[in-house]
């Protein structure tokens, strides 16, 4: 029995030797690495942005900490994804058409909940899912159906899995196409969602930046019957208050993993080809020297001093490069189409009974909103064409 023990402590020193020999010189410092394990026991599932934090303070700005790889085929089942996604109507066309369908059920919701106080979570939600289900079922479901509520459950729980620093473990056992359906619906959904439900909480509680983008929505879609993503061009203050939901919401801290594809340097330190990449989001979109006001809610983050937007290179809430957000196409489409159409026709109101808001988020599958409550009105001072 001894003999076994020492045995196995003689096995784990060999492999702890074996791992430090493979890293590279003047690769960046970070936590001990376990056997086989990798660095997964220091992160913690339910909230890694604290363990990250801590990292930080630690290590610096460049870290390391050694998980898992996540083969080389994802290049090609990307390119497959993205041509076949095209065939099945991800065109902009047919895809302005299928939200505007969405956002008239939103509206008939929002009628029908005019002078009462009431949670947006589902309604958001069940939109921005239903967008995206007609794209991969060819159908869309009514709110209250239970197939509805199964499928966002069923994608809210494999999200879970498939999202996060646990993410290239599953990945690496798991069919890549299956997993960027997966991430479609991600970003057609919960990310979507959560940045309208933080959008609009932020909206409720600075009137003065709701009715400046009302002021410039009547002025813009005047005459029209509805918004199309080509008014973004003249809507500068909506786009800045938009991109300004994205910043603060952060949805996605820990963004999309990259590799590289080189041996490069960063702050001093060697990184290999082929080395997995975390981007920390959370930290770029926060920067301090990036933003004019890079700790509160100000659409003068992307504004100039002619009033003109203007797109900061930290912003990247959709990460960067070849593994950039498979859904940023229709993530913008959305928040721009669901925000203009709904400021157009009602006014957004902090409920008197609600209390103070609060604007910490909660960590889960994505950064989220707490519930909260709100009020609508209709903006009966605009002739608002029937949508």
């Amino acid at each position: 029995m001894f003999a076994s023990i020492i045995l196995l402590l003689i096995c784990v020193v060999f492999i702890v030797v074996q791992l430090k020999s493979r890293r590279p010189k003047n690769f960046p410092p970070g936590p001990p690495v376990w056997p086989i394990l990798g660095n997964i026991l220091d992160l913690s599932l339910e909230n890694p942005l604290k363990d990250f934090e801590r990292l930080k303070k630690t290590y610096g700005n460049v870290y390391r900490v050694i998980l898992a790889d996540y083969g080389s085929s994802w290049k090609e089942q990307r390119r497959f994804a993205l041509m076949n996604l095209r065939n099945f109507g991800m065109g902009k066309d047919s895809m302005e058409e299928r939200i505007h369908g969405e956002i008239q059920y939103t509206v008939d919701t929002l009628e029908k909940s005019i002078g009462k106080s009431f949670s947006p979570q589902n309604m958001f939600h069940n939109a921005a899912s239903n967008i995206i289900c007609q794209v991969l079922f060819g159908k869309r479901f009514e709110y209250q159906d239970e197939t509805m509520k199964t499928l966002v459950q069923c994608f809210t729980e494999n999200a879970k899995i498939a999202n996060g620093p646990w993410a290239m473990v599953i990945r690496s056992f798991t069919f890549q196409l299956t997993m960027y359906i997966l991430d479609l619906h991600f970003a057609g959904t919960d990310t979507t969602s959560n940045t309208l439900l933080t959008g609009f909480l932020y909206l409720m509680n600075y009137p003065q930046v709701q009715e400046r983008c009302q002021q410039e929505i009547d002025m813009v879609l005047e005459g029209k019957d509805q918004a199309s993503s080509e008014d973004r061009n003249n809507m500068p203050y909506v786009q800045a208050v938009i991109h300004e939901f994205q910043r603060v919401a952060n949805t996605v801290p820990l963004s999309v993993f990259h590799c590289t594809t080189k041996d490069t340097e960063l702050n001093g330190y060697s990184i290999p080809k082929g080395t997995l990449i975390i981007p920390n989001l959370t930290s770029v979109l926060n920067e301090e020297g990036q933003w004019k006001f890079p700790n509160e809610f100000n659409p003068e983050n992307f504004l100039n001093d002619q009033g003109e937007f203007v797109k900061p290179e930290a912003f990247m809430p959709f990460s960067a490069g070849p593994r950039m957000c498979l859904g940023e196409g229709l993530a913008r489409m959305e928040l721009f189409l669901f925000t203009v159409t709904l400021l157009r026709k009602f006014k957004f109101i902090w409920p008197e009974d609600a209390g103070e808001p609060d604007f910490t988020p909660v960590y889960g599958v994505t950064l989220t909103p707490k519930p909260y409550r709100m009020k609508v009105q209709l903006r009966v001072s605009q002739k608002i064409p029937n949508l």
